[in-house]
């Protein structure tokens, strides 16, 4: 039986968008009572009485491919518990393992080895592992990035349903680009699967961004990176993910991968409701500058930036934390706009808001306790605290 945990005199932030200075009891990995005072007996108790604390719901990356060292593809169950437990240190308290684009035998071992890591992961103490991300191989040759172009190929709903069933119905997002050949009926099969449909590694027109959305896609992958730019005589994916309220978007707000100008543009134009933060994060994260490997290639990591030798960009080394730091640096985001870009919006995208995404009773302790300044103090994965900041 877990703990019981009791966090005192803080403020909280509710499902229902108010903030209540008060008490939250945690069992057996669940909220169990939230109120203004509360005098039950626990196991741990947590007082912030003093501080300028605030809990929120734990951050949710749906798009990360590897941590410490590790990385979805080492199609290993040690390579994904290895991931999931360096992120609490972030304030992930849940993630998709995410692909990337290689042959067909690669990507069954990697979706594989997720689903195996989906059925038997530890009940608590680290990052949940919501699902897997299936970014690739279905995507545009000319907008590959750091995705090894030799191993794309058109999109394929058996290639999918394998994939799927492989993974025990694991896959929660695709990325794919619907100008290509099949590309459309592929994101109606997908939806109507009831996987979200995302658009990315994509050099569709405006047009083709609508019939997407029009067969059910209502996600975009690494918002400006990798896909059709916004011109005033051909919108692309960008304007279309701009304009289309359909649409969903993540954004790598690392401000190497979008110039902060632009990470501004985007939040004012599509708002803290359809605004997602993703990682984007390969092994080396968390690990020093040095040279490391992204399905294959070699990637060089310096300055906070990771590259192939050509100079693409190849991922991210950013976390969560980081990320939020740098909205609030930029946009001046509240706490109910952090909320939702971190894991509110994302809960809802993938069909987890029942027992993630906010604080209420009854939902899963998924909990963050951060600063005055956005500063990650404490993490409960699944009512269990699996980080504490030092002092």
């Amino acid at each position: 039986m877990s703990k019981i945990i009791l966090l005192k005199q803080l403020m909280i932030y509710l499902e229902n968008e108010e903030l209540l200075y008060g008490d939250l009891l945690i069992e057996d990995g669940k909220i169990i009572r939230i109120a203004a005072s509360i005098s039950e007996p626990a196991d741990q108790i947590i007082d912030a009485s003093g501080e300028k604390w605030t809990a929120v719901p734990g951050f949710i990356d749906l798009h990360i491919h590897g941590a410490a060292g590790h990385d979805v593809m080492d199609a290993t169950y040690e390579a994904i518990d290895g991931i999931s437990r360096a992120l609490p240190a972030e304030g992930t308290t849940s993630f998709l393992a995410t692909t990337m684009t290689q042959s067909e035998e690669a990507i069954t071992r990697a979706v594989s080895a997720a689903g195996n890591f989906g059925k038997k992961q530890p009940a608590s103490g680290q990052a949940e592992m919501l699902g897997i991300h299936l970014e690739g191989p279905f995507i545009s040759p000319s907008k590959a990035g750091a995705q090894p172009s030799a191993f794309i190929t058109l999109p394929s709903n058996g290639l999918f349903d394998q994939w799927q069933k492989e993974s025990g119905g694991m896959i929660r997002l695709t990325t794919s680009a619907p100008e290509m050949e099949g590309g459309q009926t592929f994101i109606s099969h997908v939806s109507n699967s009831g996987v979200t449909a995302s658009i990315g590694h994509s050099d569709a027109a405006y047009s083709e961004v609508e019939q997407a959305v029009s067969n059910g896609a209502n996600h975009v992958t690494h918002l400006f990176n990798q896909m059709s730019p916004l011109h005033h005589r051909e919108p692309g994916v960008v304007g279309a993910s701009f304009l289309l309220n359909e649409l969903s978007v993540e954004m790598i707000v690392d401000f190497v991968h979008i110039d902060p100008n632009a990470v501004k543009l985007a939040y004012l134009t599509k708002g803290a409701d359809r605004t997602i933060l993703i990682t984007d994060a390969i092994r080396a994260k968390g690990l020093p500058d040095g040279k490391y490997d992204l399905g294959g290639q070699e990637v060089f990591v310096k300055d906070k930036e990771a590259r192939l030798s050509d100079g693409t960009l190849a991922g991210s080394i950013l976390t969560m934390q980081e990320a939020v730091l740098n909205m609030r640096k930029l946009i001046g985001i509240t706490i109910k706009e952090l909320v939702a870009i971190t894991s509110k919006n994302a809960a809802k995208q993938i069909g987890v808001w029942d027992r993630k995404g906010s604080i209420q009773e009854g939902k899963d302790a998924d909990i963050v306790i951060v600063s005055e300044h956005y500063d990650v103090v404490l993490t409960i994965c699944r009512g269990e605290i699996t980080f504490t900041k030092e002092e």
